[in-house]
């Protein structure tokens, strides 16, 4: 699944460690050209609206950073940060400084070194995420076995003082999980998230999974993308901006001047970053 690995890996411990994520699956959206077909109008539940949810403006400068000691010097109106190796205190200290907190929390996967690992029951286990050692799908057909866990992930972001969050691997229909996913359990699934995380208080971010932006949209309140300038797939992303919501996302081997001028223009906030997601960033704007 993931891209460049070798550098990730070197620096990431099997277990435990601080959060890993994934850059973005390398399948191209022209290969699900319906990606939606099988879900009836109106099968899916309303959405769980969050008047009270911090939600970004379009133009939101933000700092991505999942490996290592939070440098909370970097100047971002919002960082995204690991939902178990972020203190509670870390949060409240950017928010004295004025910034948004997002909770990064995978939702698609098992990974073997989080505290809560033994809750997932044997039967939601898949196969191994390709490239990513101690890390395997979970079949989110089964709704009701892994809704005590993330209930549980998502309380503990708000119990840290987060203000919005992202739920990583929500894309598994597209990869080989070793279950019979479809494009309809995905969004029932990814559905059920963003509606979860509202009744929190919490905003919620859709990782990648852009071939179902449209079907997404009135759930999520901004998206955050991996290297869709690299795969040529941005455009699936403008109904966010259309909407009045903001857009996230990062490339990794692109220099920047491959992709912040059309990054600018389609007004998304985008950065170089290095797959580790450690410190270093170079904002587009």
């Amino acid at each position: 699944m993931a891209l460049p690995i070798a550098v990730l890996l070197a620096l990431v411990p099997a277990a435990p460690a601080a959060a890993r994520h994934h850059p973005a699956v390398t399948v191209s959206a022209a290969a699900f050209p319906n990606p939606v077909s099988t879900i009836p109008a109106g099968s899916l539940p309303d959405p769980v609206p969050c008047p009270d949810c911090w939600v970004p403006e379009v133009q939101t400068s933000w700092q991505w950073q999942l490996q290592g000691r939070i440098d909370t010097s970097i100047d971002a109106q919002m960082f995204d940060v690991d939902a178990f190796e972020v203190s509670a205190r870390v949060v409240r200290r950017l928010h004295r400084e004025g910034r948004a907190v997002v909770c990064y929390v995978s939702a698609g996967s098992w990974e073997q070194w989080r505290p809560d690992a033994d809750r997932f029951p044997d039967s939601v286990l898949g196969n191994e995420l390709d490239g990513w050692p101690g890390e395997r799908w979970l079949d989110v057909r089964r709704i009701r076995l892994l809704a005590p866990i993330m209930k549980a992930r998502m309380d503990r972001c708000t119990r840290k003082g987060f203000d919005g969050i992202e739920f990583d691997n929500v894309d598994g229909y597209q990869n080989d999980t070793g279950f019979e996913l479809t494009a309809a359990h995905q969004l029932r699934y990814n559905v059920w998230l963003a509606n979860q995380a509202h009744r929190r208080g919490l905003s919620v971010a859709l990782k990648n999974d852009l071939e179902q932006v449209e079907d997404l949209l009135p759930y999520f309140d901004y998206a955050l993308n991996e290297e869709c300038f690299t795969y040529d797939e941005c455009d699936l992303l403008t109904p966010f901006v259309d909407a009045g919501k903001a857009v996230f996302g990062v490339e990794y081997d692109l220099a920047k001047d491959e992709f912040c001028p059309q990054a600018n223009e389609m007004d998304f906030n985008f950065l170089k970053k290095r797959s580790s997601l450690g410190v270093w960033r170079i904002p587009c704007r």
